[in-house]
């Protein structure tokens, strides 16, 4: 009996092992920060083990005026199905947000 238990412990610990880190089910946080800086706008960025990753800061621009806006920067990248790295870099402003990538069309 502790014969069958110990085999059965020690295939779960292979499959566990074997899983691949790149599968997003599966993906560990490699890099992560943040720093909130109020009223004013933030900064963040991560990274994961499958290739993800994504930074992004924001501003507020004219404080306390009709013209007040939170100006968002950043970028994202993620590996699609066809093994292809995608990447995207965006602005999100009083216009909207507007992404630039690749495989966006223009």
């Amino acid at each position: 009996m502790k014969l069958l238990a110990g085999l059965m412990a020690m295939a779960l610990v292979t499959c566990v092992l074997a899983a691949p880190l790149d599968d997003p089910a599966n993906a560990e946080i490699l890099r992560y920060s943040s720093e909130n800086i109020g009223i004013d706008g933030y900064r963040f960025e991560f990274a994961t083990s499958d290739g993800t990753s994504r930074t992004e800061q924001a501003e507020l621009r004219n404080a306390g005026t009709d013209g007040e806006a939170l100006v968002v920067r950043g970028s994202y990248s993620y590996t699609g199905p066809d093994g292809t790295v995608y990447v995207i870099n965006y602005v999100a402003d009083e216009n909207g947000y507007q992404p630039e990538g690749a495989h966006i069309p223009k």
